[in-house]
């Protein structure tokens, strides 16, 4: 098993997944509960996650993303969504306007990096029609989808980007 250096340093947007190999179910529980291990505020999880693996759904799901074909060809989708109204129960209008995107995006992070660490590739994508979205996945009121992870076996390795200097981003207050 690789470090964590090395999981991040691995860790790229495929675009192109094997349809002739679906994610084993260890391997999937395993991205979940990694998910679930994920800080959140107050430790409350104000998250929820739907897995898509109906072929159809997941074609739907492609369409729903501004046509990017290469959802339906995952054999996973991992639809994350903010759950608000769990997050202002204890933090109010902070915790629903901002505590809760944090806590399903965390979890999201985890759950790519462990697909990293498990043999399996991803990619975010945060461009979708969220309301239909919601409503395809009939979320519960007051959910929203924040983040898909497309889950499965590389079919292509992904040359690696650029990342913009340290200095770039970077001020110290020492």
């Amino acid at each position: 098993m690789w470090d964590f250096f090395s999981t991040v340093r691995h860790r790229h947007s495929v675009r192109h997944y094997r349809t002739d190999l679906p994610v084993e179910e260890e391997k999937l529980h395993a991205l979940l509960e990694m998910a679930s291990a994920a800080p959140s505020a107050g430790d409350l999880q104000a998250y929820h996650i739907s897995v898509v693996r109906n072929s159809a759904l997941r074609a739907e799901l492609a369409r729903l993303a501004n046509d990017q074909q290469f959802l339906a060809e995952a054999p996973a989708i991992l639809v994350f969504c903010a759950d608000p109204q769990r997050s202002a129960a204890t933090y109010g209008e902070r915790g629903a306007n901002l505590y809760a995107l944090q806590d399903a995006t965390i979890a999201a992070t985890y759950a790519q990096l462990a697909a990293v660490a498990s043999g399996l590739a991803s990619t975010w994508i945060g461009f979708f029609d969220e309301a239909a979205v919601t409503s395809m996945l009939r979320l519960d009121a007051g959910q929203r989808p924040i983040a898909m992870l497309a889950i499965g076996y590389a079919a292509e390795l992904p040359a690696e980007t650029t990342r913009r200097p340290l200095l770039q981003m970077v001020d110290y207050h020492d």
